[in-house]
């Protein structure tokens, strides 16, 4: 294992330890005064996560600098050439209802301007309940991790699968994905489980066939729907962000497991440091290639058919 896997390890497993004693409190369900950086509810467990965030790296590693969901791109006081993208709690709000579905996310990359998604070296997401971890180095597979099985399913109709709702307008996802949720409903089963890290390992642990989340194709396609997400959002976009999936596609692709976006193009390139609307990934995760082919096939037209469904509901209105 090499150091900065060690550090990304020590790190996800301190911040369980801190999150732990308030899986399922009401205390921790305040809201902070101020939104994330990238517009959600900052819950006082978050709060409370990302100081220890920053008290572990101030005295651990103070020569690196990190990127967390509520403060963005911190510096060290010195020059950094390493960068920590850091999600203390992803699926805050299973955590407060105490459910399994929530883990604390560390991917670790080279620290410059462009740094993209491929350049991810190290990514550990570690289960908070229970303390599991998967941790992969790019190139060497996954050294820490439940034993891998994945599902040799290519049927839709019997895939066991997740979405996510956080955020999202649900007569849009409806549209798009009300095929695949129906179809699959009696052979097998679609769920929202709240955490896309926890959704993601759970193709690699093989309880589920995909995970599906296809909001920025949708925004990006289809302009004029970003103004549903923002109503939903409270003004803000809440699509998937880098430190919601670098140390989870990361742990896939070195598992065996098909991560792309909902169109089927490759997150390499895509900026690692960010989360405004503009660093929002859609995301397939699939368990085998021609399951991912299918899976891709039916969004595509599944977006034809919201954009029939959108512009014949504008011409309804302009009469």
């Amino acid at each position: 294992m090499s150091e900065l896997s060690a550090l990304a390890r020590e790190l996800a497993l301190a911040l369980r330890e801190r999150v732990v004693p308030h899986l399922g409190s009401h205390a921790a369900r305040a809201h902070e005064e101020e939104p994330a950086e990238g517009g959600d509810i900052t819950f006082a467990i978050d709060a409370q996560a990302e100081e220890l965030l920053a008290e572990f790296l101030a005295e651990r590693a103070p020569h690196v600098a990190f990127y967390s969901e509520d403060r963005g791109l911190v510096l060290p006081g010195g020059d950094a050439d390493t960068v920590l993208v850091v999600d203390p709690i992803d699926g805050t709000r299973p955590a407060l209802a105490g459910f399994e579905s929530c883990c604390v996310c560390v991917a670790v990359a080279p620290l410059h301007d462009a740094v993209t998604m491929g350049e991810v070296q190290v990514g550990c997401v570690v289960e908070i309940p229970s303390g599991t971890v998967f941790l992969a180095e790019r190139g060497e597979g996954l050294i820490e991790a439940p034993p891998v099985r994945l599902s040799r399913n290519e049927q839709l109709e019997r895939m066991f699968w997740v979405y996510g709702f956080r955020g999202r307008p649900v007569r849009i996802y409806m549209e798009l994905l009300g095929p695949l949720i129906e179809g699959s409903s009696v052979g097998g089963g679609s769920f929202e489980l709240g955490s896309a890290s926890y959704d993601m390992t759970r193709v690699l642990t093989g309880q589920l066939d995909a995970y599906i989340e296809p909001g920025p194709r949708i925004i990006g396609e289809l302009p004029g729907t970003r103004s549903e997400f923002e109503r939903v959002g409270g003004g803000a976009v809440l699509n998937n962000t880098p430190y919601d999936l670098a140390a989870a596609t990361l742990c896939l692709e070195e598992g065996g497991a098909i991560v792309t976006d909902a169109a089927g193009r490759s997150l390499a390139d895509r900026p690692l440091l960010g989360s405004g609307p503009e660093h929002q990934m859609s995301v397939v995760a699939s368990a085998s290639p021609r399951l991912h082919a299918r899976l891709i096939e039916e969004l595509d037209a599944g977006m034809e058919r919201l954009a029939f469904s959108l512009a014949g509901a504008q011409e309804t209105e302009s009469r």
